[in-house]
């Protein structure tokens, strides 16, 4: 077999939506590169590249992000493309040209993420809850989400583990005291002769 075994990087796909979030035209020469270019400016000059109404709120749950220990970037699309896919690429693209940022991409119905700091469950989970069509509610939903500390499953694990243990040991000591007391109790006993 030739050729190589790993594809190196995975092809993005950027739909051409893109383009409404900075009213750029699709159409011109290699237009949706350019486009995303303007989404890549708006989001390093203050996390944000979405539609003016937007903007001003979604700045402030980057703020307010920020101040809670996590370095968000938001990017809205106004229309949902054709399937919700394409959001991961843009949140992927806009978190390669950010290290260590997490990014939200949003459109009216659905959601995609990207974080090299935050597990794709608790991203997932994010992504379930800022599917509201509304740009800020969503935003604050997500950082809700990926903001609110995890049930410690692994030491609720170790506790019932060694509780579990420790019911069978003393299980078994009880079983063999029994057992000795039965035995005592046997040998100790008159025997009827006679």
């Amino acid at each position: 077999m030739t050729g190589p075994h790993v594809i190196p990087f995975l092809p993005a796909y950027i739909p051409v939506e893109v383009c409404e979030t900075v009213g750029m035209d699709p159409a011109q020469p290699e237009g949706v590169a350019k486009c995303m270019a303007a989404v890549q400016a708006d989001v390093r000059d203050d996390g944000v590249s979405a539609p003016a109404a937007d903007v001003d709120a979604l700045r402030q749950v980057v703020s307010d992000a920020r101040q809670g220990g996590v370095d968000l970037k938001i990017v809205v699309l106004p229309n949902n493309p054709g399937i919700d896919t394409p959001l991961r690429d843009i949140a992927s693209e806009v978190g390669a040209a950010n290290p260590g940022a997490t990014v939200l991409a949003l459109s009216p119905s659905f959601a995609g993420t990207y974080s090299p700091t935050i597990d794709r469950v608790t991203l997932e989970a994010g992504q379930d809850v800022a599917k509201t069509g509304n740009a800020a509610l969503s935003a604050k939903n997500f950082v809700g989400e990926i903001s609110t500390p995890d049930f410690p499953w692994t030491a609720l694990t170790i506790v019932l583990t060694l509780g579990v243990a420790a019911a069978a040991a003393l299980t078994r000591v009880l079983q063999v005291r029994s057992k000795r007391f039965a035995g005592s109790g046997a040998s100790s006993a008159p025997s009827a002769e006679g």
